[in-house]
């Protein structure tokens, strides 16, 4: 348990580095229009089913993959999730 901890605060000491521009990130993950549009074609679903999945407007997931917008925040963090692991996000989403 201890070693758990110990790299999880070494993870929040390194993210708190990156905030402050002491450090540069190992690794970055950026959404294009593209990206957005294989990774909700690669499950297989349409626009409608996937937005919904997602919970977001319809409007909005056709404007990421038109590269209108870009998905930040949450939504980022769950296309990201969605990539990464597919079968057991989506698993999750819909349970």
């Amino acid at each position: 348990m201890s070693k758990f901890f110990d790299e999880l605060m070494g993870s929040v000491q390194e993210m708190n580095e990156i905030l402050r521009g002491e450090r540069q990130p190992s690794r970055e993950f950026h959404v294009d229009a593209l990206q957005v549009k294989e990774i909700r074609k690669a499950t297989g679903l349409t626009q409608a089913k996937f937005a919904a999945l997602i919970d977001v407007q319809l409007g909005t997931l056709r404007n990421w993959e038109q590269g209108r917008r870009e998905p930040t925040g949450p939504a980022k963090a769950l296309l990201k999730a969605i990539h990464n692991d597919p079968v057991h996000v989506l698993n999750a989403l819909a349970g």
